[in-house]
């Protein structure tokens, strides 16, 4: 029997707080453990440190110094350079150069005893995808080419083939060396996965693989319309997981079940596609995630981090690690390696991590600084988290809104425009929700069938390419009683990217492809259609007729009253947009609440007057037969959001996801600022971080002082009706009991200063 929306989220109450957002994760076991032995290090070693090796710091390494520095800022675990572009050990391979002043120390050894004297992880780092001259000269095979067999370079170095036999033998014997050397924890590499999508690579390796796997010969030209371009792609993605494994399989023969090898990932998801990492299959075969993401941009924000975490421990698990390299120098363009960041920037990315379940990585480059000021950054950070591991680990999130991904869309929907159709539409839907406070966790499209109870709401940002058997997990979950929100082309093309006739959600949409138009052949010549232009969405009803103003005869009568996802705007009849609609069919029954007002001059002012004040395009559509609340906003707001930041756009966002979530949202957080919120469940408490992201700089890098807010009023939803909680805070030091009062907890926050951690016991 179909459950109803109502008895769904009547069941939410009870489950939100009880079973998290997902289906809770059973607890990894590592099978090679011992009873009794201490857990591997992939498992316990939370905070890390890195200085970052240059050539020159052989001659004026002071370990004596950096060992007190590791203590002083409680670390576990060293990221120390062995090998690849630049060896700081005397290896028995000529071809494995050595730092030009390494002459004969082994500085990768001396780093390594030195941490194992203080009980630290070593990993050994190396960065293997490029090589000297040497190199190419007695192995010319081992180096990408282009189509016209000249060798790939990146400066004065030459990029090496994953598929050659650099990485099949060389490197592999290299790694054995290290391990009969130094038998470090396990292995990282900094830029693992070869080339990127934007460049093939021809060399005989290459060709004869691609061959014998396919059948076919190398694509000549980027078209994503062909065939066997699409095998490259898959082929590609395929060839990084098989070198994945082929690491592991050599250093764990070499040194031991849990010498395990970890290529860094970054936290992009256009990024990651680009350089063919596919992130769920990675997480399905490692036990710990390097995260190499180390600062925001002015359009992601600090927020960005802990969407990050939540991104990644989705696909990992929350029983994992997520150490991310967190630099204490100045990110940007151009880079400045050995100036400090500014600490309320380093210390806000630091923070958001926190509460996206990200472990502390503080990261140098250079083992001597002129600037001195970095080395006091990371310190009192480092303590707090050590302070407060345990409320920082094996939890997961209460939320009730997911919001779907899919890199699978990042390629073949969005291909050559992967961010702007893809990553922006996440990104802007993250921020709306970030700044409305309303919890929230990214879910992998293909995760849509282990949803549990706790999640009320999907969100579909612009998700055009999806499989049939993803819109037949998305079709069930609705019903099951769970609300649907749909922006942009969401499920117009399959799963290659080739449009459909129609929706393949468009029952549920309520809307439709019109006979009459065709759609665009590819989401980039959609894309190209949407740049930005002065156009608006129209509000209905129209109500400027009742509102103070100038009136003309001609406009309407204020009739009616609006939908709740149109709370906020009694006073405006119309929304600034910037994209472009086609006509769409709706469907009996379903609901328009915005119709599309096309493009006028902006340009002389004089022009600047509506052509076209009304069309029937719908812009938003809400569809509530049979009990069910499903919106599809063909606007993509989301978008330009994320372009634009225009709050009402954001207002619009957040309106749709509280309509459709219903009483479901377990978090209420009122007060100034810019605050995310995150909330978890660890055994019988509640974890609740408050990261203060108001600050001169919040929108714009890099930020020079977090200004504290307050006071921030607090209601949690309990179900299990406690008569009254214990509140810590970790930050402020205060305790306090909260009353629960018609199932929700109430308490208030004098103040938040960078960040605040409550333990609701």
């Amino acid at each position: 029997m179909t459950t109803t929306r109502r008895e769904f989220v009547a069941q939410l109450g009870a489950a939100a707080l009880v079973g998290g957002s997902l289906a809770r994760p059973t607890p990894a076991l590592d099978p090679h453990a011992v009873p009794g032995s201490p857990a591997p290090w992939y498992r316990r070693t939370l905070r890390w440190g890195q200085t970052n090796i240059t050539e020159i710091d052989p001659e004026r390494y002071d370990i004596a110094w950096w060992r007190q520095y590791w203590t002083r800022t409680a670390i576990q675990g060293v990221i120390v350079n062995a090998g690849g572009i630049v060896a700081y050990y005397p290896s028995r391979y000529p071809l494995q150069y050595r730092a030009a002043r390494l002459g004969d120390r082994d500085l990768f050894g001396d780093l390594a005893r030195a941490a194992r004297e203080q009980g630290l992880t070593v990993v050994a780092r190396m960065d293997s995808n490029r090589v000297h001259e040497p190199v190419f000269r007695e192995h010319p095979d081992w180096i990408a080419v282009d189509a016209d067999g000249a060798p790939y370079r990146s400066g004065d170095l030459y990029v090496t083939c994953i598929n050659g036999p650099y990485y099949r033998s060389f490197l592999p014997d290299v790694m054995r060396e290290i391990i009969e050397r130094a038998r470090p924890d396990g292995f990282t590499d900094n830029s693992w996965s070869g080339l990127d999508r934007n460049s093939v690579c021809y060399c005989e390796n290459c060709q004869r693989g691609f061959r014998d796997t396919t059948g076919r010969e190398l694509p000549r030209r980027r078209d994503w319309e062909d065939v066997g371009f699409r095998r490259w792609i898959e082929w590609s993605y395929a060839r990084r997981l098989q070198l994945w494994d082929e690491n592991n399989a050599v250093t764990r023969a070499a040194g031991g079940a849990d010498c395990i090898w970890v290529g860094m990932n970054g936290g992009g998801i256009a990024g990651q596609a680009r350089s063919f990492r596919d992130y769920r299959a990675i997480c399905a075969r490692t036990p710990i995630v390097l995260l190499d993401h180390q600062t925001r941009s002015n359009a992601e924000g600090f927020q960005h981090n802990a969407f990050t975490g939540k991104l990644i421990h989705g696909m990992l698990g929350w029983d994992k690690l997520i150490p991310e390299s967190m630099p204490m120098y100045q990110i940007g363009t151009p880079m400045f390696r050995l100036a400090t960041k500014p600490p309320a920037e380093a210390r806000a990315w630091m923070l958001a991590g926190f509460a996206g379940g990200i472990q502390p990585w503080w990261h140098h480059v250079s083992a001597y600084h002129e600037d001195r000021r970095m080395y006091r950054t990371a310190e009192p950070m480092m303590h707090w988290h050590r302070e407060n591991e345990r409320y920082l680990v094996d939890r997961t999130p209460v939320a009730s809104v997911g919001l779907v991904w899919s890199q699978r869309s990042v390629d073949f929907y969005g291909r050559d425009a992967g961010e702007e159709l893809t990553e922006l539409p996440l990104r802007g839907w993250m921020h709306a929700l970030v700044r409305a406070r309303i919890p929230h966790v990214p879910i992998h499209v293909d995760q849509i069938g282990e949803i549990g109870a706790g999640i009320s709401v999907l969100v579909l940002p612009n998700l055009g390419a999806l499989a049939d058997a993803q819109v037949a997990a998305i079709r069930r979950f609705v019903e099951r009683g769970g609300a649907l929100i749909a922006t942009g082309q969401t499920s117009l093309f399959d799963e290659w990217g080739d449009a459909r006739s129609d929706f393949a959600l468009a029952d549920l949409f309520g809307a439709s492809r019109a006979e009459s138009t065709t759609p665009a052949r590819t989401a980039s010549e959609r894309l190209r259609s949407t740049a930005a232009a002065q156009t608006y969405l129209r509000l209905t009803p129209e109500l400027r007729a009742g509102v103070d103003g100038p009136h003309v005869v001609s406009e309407p009568r204020a009739t009616g009253t609006r939908h709740p996802v149109l709370a906020g705007f009694a006073q405006t009849d119309i929304l600034a947009y910037g994209g472009s609609l086609e006509p769409l069919r709706v469907a009996a029954g379903a609901s328009v609440l915005a119709t599309f007002i096309p493009a006028f001059p902006a340009f002389p002012p004089e022009t600047a007057w509506m052509r076209e004040p009304r069309t029937e395009i719908p812009g938003l559509v809400v569809n509530e037969q049979g009990g069910r609340r499903v919106a599809f906003m063909p606007a993509d707001l989301d978008r330009r959001y994320a372009i634009d930041n225009l709050p009402d756009h954001g207002d619009l966002l957040a309106n749709l996801v509280r309509w459709a979530a219903g009483d479901s949202i377990p978090l209420r957080v009122e007060g100034p600022g810019l605050l995310d919120v995150e909330l978890y469940r660890q055994s019988d408490r509640l974890v609740l971080h408050v990261v203060n992201l108001t600050g001169a700089g919040s929108w714009r890098a890099p930020m020079e002082e977090i200004i504290p807010v307050g006071p921030v009023d607090v209601r949690l939803r309990d179900p299990a009706r406690k008569p009254s909680r214990m509140v810590r805070w970790r930050v402020g030091g205060r305790t306090e009991r909260a009353v629960a009062h018609d199932g929700w907890l109430r308490f208030t926050l004098p103040v938040v200063r960078e960040h605040e951690l409550a333990l609701i016991e």
